[in-house]
């Protein structure tokens, strides 16, 4: 066996001596109490100073950075605790830095709250520190409010489980015979149950027509067993999920809103055509026309994306922004994101493939998004299948989610248009990848294929 030649890399000569890229820089240690602030030697008497989390003192460590020439901030991310001083920083004009904790773990030995403000600020100097992704302010308002619904949603849907429970324990078999207890027909008699009716016929009457189950099949689920307290509960989770159900309205509002503020990106283009998807809107996706907002706010229509609809849409855009060119190419985008495989290597040997372990809201998005394609006759259905059946579910949606990642990403940045090509294109295409490798193995074993006609097929034969 020929050895392989190895490439002749140029390396770079290592230099003599750091040097100072960032001369005014200054670094953060974050705490819940205080903050440890650390600036050149030099720029003042004191090059670290301690000063409270409370605003005035946050104000007056502004004005500290300011007098000793600063530009540049660096801190690490701890917590929430990050984010007044950080607004405070950024409004009083200086460049400010979220990096990561891992980036700025210092040396094994001593640990001190002074010692970990000075090794920030001399990684930063020294310019080996980056900032996290943060989008815009105004994209920061839209991620607030995305994220408090989701919240809200979250917390409505403890509470639906509540009243199951509540059910379960009567012995009223609701969920059995209806696909949502809170849909149309469950809290019609879910709201006469809490009002004192307790004939099984007369609640099934409250039927709605497009039920599926039939009065008499509802009447039997019915027959419960009533108690005081078992009703005391159902009666406050129903309380609690309509006013999570309110504030729901609210964010929706307050989105809405917010979306209104960005700058229109389709200049007087065309109405938006109609969906051709024939899924309908999730019962937790906003009430107002999301697809509508966000073609506007981006100029492209995402939803035209297999398994994507207009709610996962604006998940995604309130974490991501517009700005596509905050990441350098695809490959850079998903892996901020999280799903693009790892790359752990030690002696030539591939150690883990693993996606980073990362929380990222706009990843667990598109993995929902690539989940619903188990059915699809797509071509990203086909390929979701495919890759399950060869490495499983879990890595499949990783895999698929990844793919509706980087046509999210070329869209926002070349402002295309998405065209599905199909299941059936999808599938001649890795037909003819396979048989394309067969025929490569078979020329290396010193064999040719035939292709024989048979009956109704092609038969190929080596």
């Amino acid at each position: 066996m020929k050895s392989k030649k190895l490439q002749k890399v140029k390396i770079p000569k290592n230099p003599t001596h750091f040097q100072h890229l960032h001369p005014n820089a200054a670094g953060i240690d974050v705490g819940s109490r205080s903050h440890f602030v650390a600036v050149p030697e030099g720029a003042d008497k004191e090059s670290v100073r301690e000063f409270s989390c409370f605003t005035g003192d946050l104000h007056r460590l502004a004005d500290w950075l300011i007098v000793c020439g600063i530009e540049t901030v660096a801190m690490e991310s701890t917590g929430v605790y990050w984010i007044p001083i950080f607004e405070i920083l950024e409004t009083r004009g200086l460049e400010v830095k979220l990096v990561n904790a891992h980036h700025v773990k210092n040396v094994p030995g001593r640990k001190t709250d002074v010692l970990d403000c000075q090794w920030i600020q001399r990684l930063h100097s020294y310019g080996l520190l980056e900032g996290a992704f943060r989008p815009p302010e105004q994209v920061c308002v839209l991620r607030a409010y995305t994220r408090q619904r989701m919240t809200l949603v979250r917390y409505a849907a403890s509470h639906i489980q509540h009243m199951q429970k509540a059910l379960n324990q009567m012995n009223l078999l609701l969920h059995n015979v209806v696909s949502d207890i809170t849909g149309v027909t469950g809290m019609r008699i879910i709201k006469e149950i809490l009002s004192g009716q307790r004939n099984p016929q007369i609640l099934a009457g409250f039927r709605d027509p497009r039920c599926k189950n039939s009065e008499e099949t509802i009447a039997r689920s019915l027959e419960g067993n009533y108690r005081q307290e078992h009703l005391f509960s159902l009666k406050q989770s129903v309380e609690l999920f309509e006013f999570y159900q309110d504030k729901i309205l609210d964010c929706d509002h307050q989105i809405e809103e917010q979306i209104a503020t960005f700058d229109a990106q389709t200049d007087g283009a065309a109405p938006l055509p109609k969906n051709g998807k024939a899924h309908k809107p999730g019962r937790n996706a906003p009430k107002f026309n999301v697809r509508e907002d966000m073609h506007r706010m981006t100029g492209v229509d995402l939803t035209r994306i297999d398994g994507i609809d207009s709610y996962t849409v604006l998940k995604v855009i309130s974490e991501i922004g517009t700005d596509m060119s905050r990441w350098k190419t695809e490959k850079h985008f998903t892996s901020w994101l999280g799903l693009c495989p790892g790359n752990k290597v030690s002696g030539g040997k591939i150690l883990s493939g693993k996606t980073k372990p990362v929380t990222n809201r706009a990843a667990d998005a598109l993995r929902l998004a690539a989940n619903g394609l188990h059915n699809s006759k797509s071509a990203l259905g086909a390929y979701l299948r495919r890759m399950k059946a060869r490495i499983g579910a879990p890595k499949a949606i990783t895999a698929t989610a990844h793919k509706l990642a980087r046509m999210v990403y070329s869209m926002l940045k070349n402002g295309t248009q998405y065209v599905d090509a199909g299941q059936e294109y999808y599938e001649q295409r890795y037909q003819s990848r396979v048989l394309q490798n067969i025929k490569r193995r078979a020329q290396e074993l010193g064999f040719d294929l035939v292709k024989v006609q048979t009956q109704g097929s092609d038969v190929v034969l080596a």
